[in-house]
């Protein structure tokens, strides 16, 4: 009985919220502007609840792990002194001190630096899995652009090509951001067909 009650008021106020919010984009009245600057403040602070939530939730889980006995607690301690002493030096110097500067410089960008040479053996292990189990046109394409974009991004000691890094120039500005703008197409399709789904209550994932 009572989630017959509270199923279509939560369905009522999430359809009459996003109308709002959607009607005060295209419809210049005072009053659809101000309920929507409101309920976009609304949603901001119950987005930053959740991302302190999410963040606690995260802790809990690595104290209980670090704790315990099980593999991989070694690397929650870790993570745990990494998180706190990252939040106090930025609570307490600022993050654009010169403290905070010298940790970016010193342990954040050589970690991003290792991934990246991390990223380029997983490319060159997923091209030889390519090669070793299909033998078509789009699998000697995809590696030949890998391996084009690996050597323009490289200092060859004892070869030079010119064209090289002008051609990789090409690869990352024309098919890889047609392809990223496809996705990116893609992905706000998804999301409007999504706040459809809500609006029309055919989508209900606030029910819990």
């Amino acid at each position: 009985m009572k989630r017959s009650f509270k199923s279509p008021l939560s369905t009522a106020i999430a359809i009459a919220v996003g109308a709002i919010v959607l009607l005060g984009y295209f419809l210049k009245i005072p009053l659809l502007v101000d309920l929507r600057s409101i309920f976009l403040r609304w949603a901001a602070i119950l987005a930053g609840t959740a991302l302190i939530v999410g963040l606690g939730n995260m802790v809990r889980i690595h104290l209980k792990k670090s704790t315990s006995r099980t593999t991989g607690a070694v690397y929650s301690l870790v993570f745990l002194i990494s998180f706190f002493a990252s939040l106090a030096l930025i609570g307490f110097f600022g993050p654009i001190s010169t403290a905070a500067s010298f940790a970016y410089n010193r342990i954040i960008l050589p970690v991003e630096s290792s991934l990246m040479a991390v990223l380029t053996v997983v490319l060159i292990m997923a091209c030889i899995r390519i090669f070793m189990y299909r033998n078509d046109l789009f699998s000697v394409i995809f590696i030949i652009t890998v391996i084009l974009v690996l050597l323009g991004m490289v200092t060859l000691p004892f070869l030079d090509i010119p064209l090289l890094g002008g051609l990789r120039s090409w690869i990352i500005q024309v098919p890889a951001m047609a392809g990223g703008r496809g996705i990116l197409l893609g992905v706000a399709l998804g999301a409007i067909a999504a706040g459809l789904r809500i609006l029309t209550g055919s989508d209900r994932p606030y029910e819990g």
